[in-house]
């Protein structure tokens, strides 16, 4: 199959579009009309600039409000413009357009009658070798189902039409898409994809504003490609993406992104169905997690010495010195901190200006080098990094924020190749159980990207997006996680211009790591333990406490204990949960503990607005 996309998914004008379409991989695109109308060169310089970037057009779109409409002029008006439309096509040099479904007011519908008018049309296409694709529009004034669309092409019974899918249509409509499995793959002409989130909104302005990726939204892209593969189908498969942030933002990445959605969704039919596909690469399955082997933070030497209190005062260890580079290892349990402070280090100059920043994140798998694989051949940026005889080699990629992410073998004994240990004896407080969930802030725009990039490479699956409310504004959240949850991420983005989201991507180094959440299995005696070793805990409002009382039956004795402590709480149907947040540092890093009690699954969302007031009047109190 080859893969292709519309050039009015992405933003810039065609030539800019071309260069992001060829850099990402693609076979071919279609040609949106307008795109074409639009640009200054003539149908025979656009073909051959098509070309030169290695590319074919494969589809010429849209052709509207066609059939159906009463004998006299509008129809004839109709089959002149197919006319014209064609004649440009064999200067483009593409053999197949699109007909989506009427809206026209005139348009008198009837199977038989729209049957007949794609008869005709496919006689004049015939004389130019063009093919007709006629697509049932989730909105068209009759035809709005690709199983009346298929009856149409069924009836008009001519070589030269045929069906084209679109799963948007389809799957908005809520149409079952095994009803596909009985069309001739000979008879389908096209497929088009695009996932979208499920809202409950209009159906042609939900299309024309909120499509997205495969795998970025909620419709079943999986069950509509099963159906699709069913009928032995083989033609090209393409994005139509109508998405006004894709349309605003980085052609490179938007169409990177489409590229390794689509590779993604055929690698997972051809895993389903044994579907041989020699056009594509055989891709390792996605990486199971077991773990985070560790964090690591790149700093100044000032910034790495005020770190290091902080991780005592959290009950860590200096464990050890790495063997060639200036990074210390802090322990507690099996929770591990790495503080890089090293001159040779990738992020050295910029923490210098800006201030700490997590620059290494370790995930550990069964099968490391197979999930790098993967990765790579999904478009993640491969990281050569350069280490000393012994030490061990863990393959990476490029995550956020240009900081890495790792992939360690889960037998990896790094400690004992890479550091030289240090005998300190370990800290009496509570230890700490592992790493809960790791926040990453980015633009709300980066959102939808950086979700697919770990649902298509790791084994974890994302939640629905949630509103947190900011006092600035709303943040945008989603959960990121693995099936066991032993690997959490949050992700969170806000185009409101004061939230602390983008003053934290305002004053830092852009989309990376805001905060760390450990858990533990009692945050109340961890609390203790860390107040006393001077570990300030973020303060909440009495307020706060007293509303507890009101929503939860807690004692007075357990209320009166979690507020001396600035400890937060939430409970829900399966389980509760306590947190609390030390201060911010840096530029607006802080941590989070956690103790899930039960099987609460939740991150305390109905305290996320506090905490963000809390933090607001911290920042007050410094400025």
């Amino acid at each position: 199959m080859k893969t292709s996309i519309a050039t009015v998914s992405l933003s810039g004008d065609l030539r800019q579009k071309l260069v992001a379409i060829e850099n990402a991989g693609f076979d071919g695109i279609e040609i949106f009309e307008q795109d074409f109308i639009g640009f200054d060169l003539r149908p025979t310089d656009v073909r051959k600039m098509v070309a030169d970037h290695g590319l074919e057009i494969t589809l010429f779109q849209p052709f509207r409000d066609f059939e159906g409409l009463p004998q006299g002029p509008l129809r004839q008006r109709a089959f002149n413009r197919a006319k014209r439309k064609f004649e440009l096509m064999c200067e483009l040099g593409v053999d197949l357009m699109l007909v989506c479904s009427s809206v026209h007011p005139a348009a008198l519908g009837g199977i038989t009658r729209c049957a007949d008018d794609f008869a005709e049309l496919g006689d004049m296409a015939s004389c130019f070798d063009i093919k007709v694709g006629y697509e049932a529009l989730a909105w068209g004034r009759f035809i709005y189902d690709h199983r009346d669309a298929w009856e149409i092409v069924r009836r008009a019974d001519h070589p030269n039409i045929g069906l084209i899918l679109d799963s948007f249509h389809t799957l908005a409509r809520k149409i079952d898409p095994d009803s596909i499995r009985s069309i001739p793959a000979d008879k389908i002409a096209f497929v088009q994809l695009a996932d979208a989130p499920a809202i409950d909104m209009d159906l042609l302005y939900w299309s024309r504003h909120f499509r997205n990726m495969p795998g970025e939204g909620d419709l079943n892209l999986d069950g509509f490609m099963d159906a699709v593969h069913a009928t032995g189908y083989e033609g090209p498969i393409s994005l139509e993406i109508f998405n006004d942030q894709f349309r605003r933002g980085n052609a490179e990445i938007v169409a990177k992104d489409g590229y390794r959605s689509l590779i993604n969704l055929m690698d997972g039919i051809r895993k389903r169905t044994d579907c041989p596909a020699p056009h594509l690469p055989m891709l390792p399955d996605r990486a199971h997690l077991t773990g985070i082997l560790y964090i690591e933070f790149a700093c100044s030497e000032t910034d790495a010495s005020l770190l290091e209190a902080k991780l005592r005062q959290m009950g860590f260890t200096l464990a050890g010195h790495h063997k060639s580079k200036l990074v210390k290892r802090f322990q507690n349990n099996d929770v591990n901190i790495l503080l890089n402070s090293d001159p040779a280090g990738r992020s050295f100059e910029r923490v210098q200006k800006r201030g700490p920043v997590v620059s290494e994140i370790a995930l550990t798998t069964n099968k490391a080098e197979a999930g790098y694989e993967r990765a790579t051949s999904l478009g993640a940026v491969p990281v050569a990094i350069p280490y000393q005889n012994g030490e061990s080699a863990m393959p990476a990629v490029c995550g956020v924020a240009s900081s890495l992410i790792r992939f360690a073998d889960r037998q990896i004994n790094v400690w004992e190749a890479d550091f030289d240990a240090v005998p300190e004896t370990p800290s009496t407080a509570s230890p700490l159980k592992r790493f809960d969930h790791i926040a990453q802030t980015m633009s709300y725009d980066e959102m939808l990207s950086w979700s697919l990039f770990y649902t298509t490479i790791f084994a974890m699956h994302k939640s629905p997006m949630v509103d947190v409310i900011d006092p600035d504004g709303i943040i945008k959240s989603q959960i990121i996680r693995s099936d066991d949850r032993c690997v959490q991420l949050t992700l969170n983005g806000s185009d409101a211009f004061r939230t602390s989201a983008n003053n934290f991507l305002a004053e830092g180094v852009g989309a990376t790591v805001q905060h760390i959440a450990f858990q533990t299995d009692d945050a109340v005696a961890l609390a203790m333990t860390m107040v006393s070793s001077g570990f300030d805990i973020l303060p909440q409002t009495e307020n706060y406490y007293a509303d507890l009382a009101a929503r939860f039956e807690l004692s007075d004795e357990f209320t009166a204990q979690i507020q001396s402590l600035n400890i937060l709480y939430d409970e829900d149907e399966t389980g509760c949960f306590l947190h609390f947040y030390g201060l911010s540092f840096g530029n607006g890093l802080f941590f989070e503990f956690v103790q899930r009690m039960k099987n609460y699954t939740g991150f305390g969302a109905p305290n996320a607005p506090f905490r963000l007031a809390a933090q607001r009047r911290q920042t007050a109190l410094c400025s």
